[in-house]
């Protein structure tokens, strides 16, 4: 029986994360209800890092995009720093919505991105994002402690760093710094992945 070349199987997976993430979209999108705008993940559905904040902000909500604006703009600047390849990174909100609440249906809309992208890694930003995180109960995860900066393993294949809210961030150089002395372990952890 001949073997299927790595490049196949790799695409087959693509695709259905793919279509899974189209899949969610469309879900969370019939549940925005009249005048909600939903703002979806966005990046490469089989990214090795992922990134997760809380709540959209304006600009997130214009766009229907995670991730779209400054805070976009200071992660894009921080891991071209870091020198991490931007294709191997996806992002999203643990709110879904405008004045969105912190339900079932919000966790179990994280869960299935987590299921998709199977990363490598979890970016969580802020405390409300990380008690979120640890209110998802994923699969074979131990809960996160708010130890920022810290690699923590999350579940046996994938680790976790805490580091501050990136949208309380940008204003103030003090917070800027504190942020950016977190998430620069990110940097770290990449240069350390095996390449294969």
């Amino acid at each position: 029986m001949p073997s299927v070349p790595a490049d196949e199987i790799y695409e087959k997976y693509l695709q259905k994360a793919i279509s899974e993430i189209n899949e969610l979209g469309d879900e969370i999108g019939r549940s925005a209800g009249e005048g909600a705008v939903p703002v979806l993940g966005s990046g490469h559905p089989l990214a090795d890092i992922f990134l997760l904040k809380y709540g959209p902000q304006r600009a997130e909500l214009q766009e229907g995009v995670a991730f779209f604006g400054r805070a976009g703009e200071a992660i894009k600047k921080s891991l071209q720093r870091l020198n991490v390849d931007l294709l191997a990174v996806y992002g999203t909100n643990c709110v879904k919505f405008a004045e969105g609440e912190p339900d079932e249906q919000a966790r179990s809309w994280l869960a299935r991105e987590l299921h998709i992208v199977q990363p490598k890694l979890v970016v969580v930003m802020g405390e409300d994002a990380l008690a979120f995180l640890n209110d998802v109960e994923f699969p074979l995860s131990a809960g996160v402690e708010p130890s920022i900066g810290e690699l923590q393993r999350f579940t046996p294949t994938i680790d976790v760093l805490v580091v501050p809210d990136i949208d309380a961030s940008l204003d103030e150089q003090a917070e800027k710094t504190r942020f950016w002395n977190a998430f620069k372990h990110v940097g770290r952890w990449w240069a350390e992945l095996p390449p294969y």
